[in-house]
């Protein structure tokens, strides 16, 4: 999984014009062209910004074009399958035994977390276990080279060309490897896949050895992305996501991400916890990944961390409801969610959604923020339960 599902939600105008806009003069040099050429500008930037020349000759002289990167970029794309079946496949047997243990192992390192960030334990091992199964598989990629790529390319070098500068100071550091440092293809790096720019500005020695090393040293990354975290905005002291059963006369309208009542105004309308107490006085938004029939969620202001960590709906529920597992919490109930659509069947109901005027983004078949938000929309004006799943009945109303 690529941390904040390749920043998806900073890919701008600029992302969708770029290779146009790299032919005009001010922006030749950012991306594109003669790669060797694009390298020297690198440098020269590096250097201005009081790198060494050293760092940056170490760092970019053996740089190279990998295709598979840019075939790899190429082809993302948030992914389809339904919070059952994502949580179920990456919530394993073996990932809960073994985040315990990690849990255990580690909790020095963890209550220093807690003490100096107000990161529970469960949060930051929930994304170890996800991003790399707890460093086992951290990608293969060479970190300089899939910068680089990235940042020559013309989609989003505004991205990537400050990642590569920022790995010429990781260099300088001695915290990277040109030759052999290795992660994603999209440049992150390490046990809790962090881009380099975040690790420069976050990283934390956690075992004193001098280095921030996030490949090989488990409390390293353990205090790192406690620090990255916080600074995302977490809230000491409060929940994230609360598991809850709803009754079936709900305004289904009310739910959804960007709509909240406090959790005493849930209670009142017969939300109840299935762990733990609702927490009155905090906003929450109730989640409904796949209708009201199937699971249900109270999502606290810090489940807002998880969408800036990964912007994928299923990702971030699905870590978030994996946190609160190894906190402790039952497994959720699946209920009985009612049929979804095949992927032919998404596009036909996402053309049909743009055909009414509504804004869907892409026909691809995914159920994003903005397909949502049509379907819940459109369920609502035609008197059908508008809890935002698309179902083969809402596509024959259409």
């Amino acid at each position: 999984m690529i941390r904040r599902a390749l920043f998806s939600s900073k890919i701008t105008a600029f992302a969708l014009t770029g290779l146009c806009l790299a032919a005009t003069p001010s922006i030749a040099q950012q991306c594109g062209g003669d790669f060797r050429q694009f390298l020297g500008g690198v440098k020269q930037e590096a250097v201005a910004k009081g790198l060494s020349a050293r760092a940056a000759d170490k760092t970019l002289a053996g740089a190279q074009i990998d295709r598979k990167v840019l075939s790899r970029d190429r082809a993302q794309g948030v992914f389809k399958m339904t919070f059952l079946d994502f949580s179920k496949r990456v919530i394993s047997g073996y990932r809960m035994k073994n985040g315990a243990a990690n849990m255990k192992k580690y909790a020095g390192i963890f209550d220093r977390v807690k003490r100096e960030y107000g990161v529970p334990a469960p949060v930051i091992t929930a994304f170890w276990a996800l991003e790399t199964d707890f460093g086992a598989v951290q990608g293969d990629f060479n970190t300089v080279n899939a910068l680089a790529t990235l940042a020559h390319d013309c989609r989003r070098p505004e991205l990537f060309r400050p990642q590569l500068i920022a790995a010429i100071e990781m260099v300088q550091h001695g915290d990277l490897d040109p030759q052999r440092t290795t992660g994603a293809w999209a440049g992150e790096i390490g046990m809790v896949q962090m881009l380099p720019e975040d690790i420069i500005k976050f990283g934390k020695d956690g075992d004193g050895d001098g280095h921030v090393r996030l490949k090989k040293s488990a409390p390293d990354a353990i205090l790192t992305a406690g620090a990255f975290i916080n600074h995302l905005g977490w809230r000491a002291g409060e929940p994230w996501l609360q598991e809850v059963t709803v009754p079936q006369n709900l305004n289904w309208a009310d739910s959804g991400l960007g709509k909240t009542k406090s959790g005493a105004q849930w209670a009142a309308l017969g939300v109840q916890s299935r762990w733990g107490k609702i927490s009155s006085n905090l906003p929450a938004s109730l989640l409904l990944p796949q209708g009201r029939k199937g699971p249900a969620f109270l999502a606290y202001p810090n489940y807002n961390i998880y969408l800036e960590w990964n912007q994928s709906f299923i990702y971030t529920t699905s870590a978030a409801y994996f946190a609160t597992r190894l906190a402790g919490a039952p497994r959720y109930n699946a209920g009985n969610p009612e049929q979804g659509l095949s992927d032919a069947q998404m596009k036909q109901l996402q053309t049909k959604l743009r055909n009414k005027g509504y804004d869907v983004g892409k026909i691809d078949g995914i159920l994003g923020s903005g397909t949502r938000a049509a379907v819940q929309d459109v369920q609502q004006k035609l008197g059908m339960p508008a809890d935002a799943w698309p179902t083969p009945a809402l596509l024959n109303r259409l």
